[in-house]
């Protein structure tokens, strides 16, 4: 598909990558970031921008919205109008953003959900802890959740190290953690299970990933938004079954568009659903892209359109690393300006090279440059026939960047051989 005028809406800048990508498939594309300041020059001279996507709307085939933190309600009135648009809805935005009811209404759909609490109170989470010794992860909710630094998987069997963690939120960040979530520990391993949602139906093949959140390899040092995802695709099977195949008469109803996943908690009890993300996943989309052979304005038009788009993608594994530079994960926007920002990216050939994705990147004077303030700069992706195949072609990529300070994870897929022996030996891979 060529000639069509998408319009890109991000609230904070994360949603580059694809729409350059469109732009590069011969249609038009306008890009507006709409809340953070910090992230105004991401993509400057790759997408042309808007400062007012609404004055837009007139001029726009299809409307794509990056995120559910209240553009789940513009998605809704756009629809409303006839306008085609990938994004959520009031109430899907609520799955992710309020935990306590993403639980619950897990719960009525019949999935197995691990036990949890919501507090509004850390001196009331202090004392349930006490009172109930056991591991727990601590998870922010609400406007904080996207804080990453204050996500915690306590290690203690009596819950001690929470309690630690508890008391340190409640004396040094001075009421900024106003609701949060408790949740008693499951050991297994983790995937998540993503479908693009057609507003009728979740369009196969499924998307199953492993994250990475710790900053360093081995899965050690503070947790971070992701530093490298390992994925593949395939049909639905017990995974998809027991995470977001509940969800599609509640998505159909509610005329969602857009990719929906729920990350789990898998091991020889059972499926244990932890969350729900209603919108595009980052770097998730990216490495997803990479591995479409179906074009990705084809396949955005065809959701948003509901066109019974077809999906077709790469027949293996695919692996994708997030480079950064400093202070990543660190948030300091004043060291970032003076030691970070507008750094020049290199690459050993001319142009954006293949499996090189755009993050907190821009291109001016001819050169491309770090922009933004987060440090999380770009995703180098790799595809093969195996996993291992896979991270060596993204760990030759990545290493092709030529960026001061830059690092990334080189651990990234390296445990899908035994995780894999212990998903078949489970059933969790059988159609």
């Amino acid at each position: 598909m060529t000639g069509t005028n998408f319009l890109f809406v991000s609230l904070d800048g994360l949603i580059g990558d694809i729409a350059w990508r469109v732009k590069q498939h011969g249609n038009d594309v306008k890009y507006a970031i709409t809340e953070d300041e910090f992230s105004q020059d991401v993509c400057d001279g790759l997408v042309p921008k808007t400062d007012d996507w609404r004055a837009e709307l007139e001029w726009a085939d299809v409307v794509v919205m990056d995120d559910s933190f209240g553009l789940g309600r513009e998605a809704e009135r756009l629809r409303e109008e006839g306008i085609p648009v990938v994004g959520g809805t009031e109430l899907t935005d609520r799955l992710e953003e309020d935990r306590g009811f993403g639980h619950e209404t897990m719960r009525e759909l019949g999935l197995n959900v691990i036990e949890s609490r919501i507090f509004e109170s850390l001196d009331a989470g202090i004392e349930y802890v006490r009172n109930n010794p056991a591991p727990y992860v601590l998870k922010p909710s609400g406007d904080t959740q996207n804080f990453n630094e204050l996500l915690y998987v306590g290690q203690s069997e009596d819950g001690a190290d929470v309690v630690q963690m508890l008391q340190r939120y409640r004396d040094k960040l001075d009421g900024e953690v106003e609701e949060f979530q408790l949740q008693l520990r499951k050991t297994g391993i983790e995937i998540s299970v993503c479908g693009f949602f057609d507003g009728e139906q979740f369009v196969e093949p499924i998307n199953y990933t492993f994250e990475h959140k710790r900053l360093f390899p081995g899965d050690l040092g503070p947790m971070t938004g992701e530093m490298g995802t390992a994925m593949f695709w395939g049909p639905p099977n017990r995974l998809f079954h027991g995470t977001i195949a509940p969800f599609e008469p509640l998505l159909r109803k509610e005329g969602y568009v857009g990719a929906f996943d729920i990350n789990c908690i898998v091991n020889g009890d059972g499926i244990f659903p932890l969350e729900i993300t209603s919108r595009f996943g980052y770097p998730q989309i990216a490495i997803q892209e990479a591995a479409m052979e179906t074009p990705i304005d084809d396949f955005l038009y065809g959701l948003a359109a509901g066109t019974d788009p077809e999906l077709e993608t790469h027949d293996g594994f695919q692996v994708g690393l997030r480079v950064c530079v400093p202070p990543f994960p660190a948030d300091d926007v004043d060291w970032f300006e003076e030691h970070s920002r507008d750094l020049q990216i290199g690459f050993r050939e001319e142009g954006l090279p293949d499996g090189i994705h755009l993050e907190d990147m821009k291109h001016t004077d001819g050169e491309f440059r770090v922009a933004g303030e987060t440090g999380e700069v770009l995703v180098a992706t790799g595809l093969g026939e195996t996993m291992q195949a896979a991270k060596t072609e993204a760990e030759e990529r990545a290493d092709d960047v030529v960026l001061p300070n830059n690092f990334y994870r080189t651990d990234i897929g390296s445990k899908w051989q035994k995780e894999a022996e212990q998903l078949i030996r489970w059933g969790y891979l059988r159609n």
